[in-house]
């Protein structure tokens, strides 16, 4: 028997993080082709800080309540859903809603937990492994032997594109901020971390790569980073972007798309169809899970925090001084 009310966290008309505070209220209702999920972890990411300030609200459908990740056993499926039973234990990329006891998703955006993962490590997964498949290697097409600069290493999309990319046979460049970062990830498999705190980290990987350059780089921070990137681009090199964090209006020099070939791409994960996030689900399922498996991949956990401190979460995501993933525990 399923409860008609739950705990789950509502940010009001947005704001700062004290905005947000523990309520309760009713379980979300089944829609067709979906699955509801008892949720035992919510992974935090910097959208639900964007969305709970007002500056990323969600699609017309989706729940008004922040997260987008979790981790937990399926409580009931709509009457059209074959693939996954009730008691099945999975994580889910969600269109909103995670921050509570109970959130509804489409069953074709849930994946089983990889082997050797706990549910904290697994509910740590689907934003970043959606967004990173995504962008570096379906829009960046990255591929073996190639140099890839992911900027950021040693957040949730950071660290997670530098070990995909290196699992697939890439060259990893990544900025991060202090020695500390720079230990971890290269850890995780970079070959080159700068400290773009104190190092010019354009200049730095140019005096590496030389004329060589840099054939696909995963960028979220914008700003004056884009001249840099397309600067240090090769010839038919990627640039994806996939937020702007120092800002999108820039004044740009776009000459070297043309004399260099390059592809300026970028994309937004929580807009994009039903069909399309499954797409990249079932991709995720045949080429990254068995990495887990194969010990290839490993998950960061920076803090776990209780449902009702989910302040203190958004506090840490905004100080940017944490290293991996922040996971709220819900039950």
């Amino acid at each position: 028997m399923l409860p008609e009310t739950m705990n789950y966290i509502d940010h009001g008309k947005g704001g700062p993080a004290s905005s947000m505070q523990l309520k309760q209220g009713t379980i979300p209702q089944l829609k067709s082709g979906e699955v509801l999920i008892e949720v035992a972890y919510a992974g935090v990411n910097r959208p639900d800080v964007f969305q709970r300030m007002g500056d990323y609200p969600p699609p017309p459908s989706a729940s008004p309540v922040l997260g987008l990740e979790v981790a937990g056993k399926i409580a009931a499926i709509a009457d059209d859903v074959t693939k996954w039973q009730a008691g099945d234990v999975v994580c889910a990329l969600t269109p909103g809603g995670g921050y509570a006891q109970y959130c509804t998703v489409p069953a074709s955006h849930c994946l089983p937990i990889p082997e050797r993962l706990t549910l904290a490590e697994a509910a740590a997964l689907p934003e970043n492994y959606f967004t990173v498949w995504s962008n570096v290697f379906e829009r960046g097409n990255l591929k073996s032997g190639e140099n890839f600069l992911a900027h950021g290493g040693a957040g949730g999309i950071g660290y997670t594109a530098i070990q995909l990319a290196k699992a697939f046979g890439a060259k990893v460049f990544t900025t991060v901020a202090g020695a500390d970062q720079i230990d971890t990830v290269k850890k995780l498999g970079a070959d080159v971390a700068l400290d773009y705190t104190t190092q010019d980290w354009a200049l730095e990987i140019t005096g590496l790569v030389g004329t060589r350059g840099i054939d696909c780089i995963l960028d979220f921070v914008g700003g004056p980073y884009i001249q840099k990137n397309l600067k240090l681009l090769a010839r038919n090199g990627r640039l994806v972007q996939i937020a702007f964090m120092q800002g999108a209006k820039v004044e740009l020099d776009c000459l070297p798309i043309l004399t260099k070939n390059l592809t300026f791409t970028g994309s937004m994960l929580r807009p994009r169809s039903i069909e399309e996030k499954a797409a990249i689900a079932e991709a995720l399922l045949k080429n990254v899970w068995p990495l887990f498996a194969a010990k290839k991949l490993n998950v960061l956990i920076s803090a776990v925090f209780g449902l009702a401190e989910a302040v203190k979460a958004h506090e840490l995501m905004e100080s940017s001084t944490h290293i991996g993933k922040i996971v709220l525990k819900v039950r």
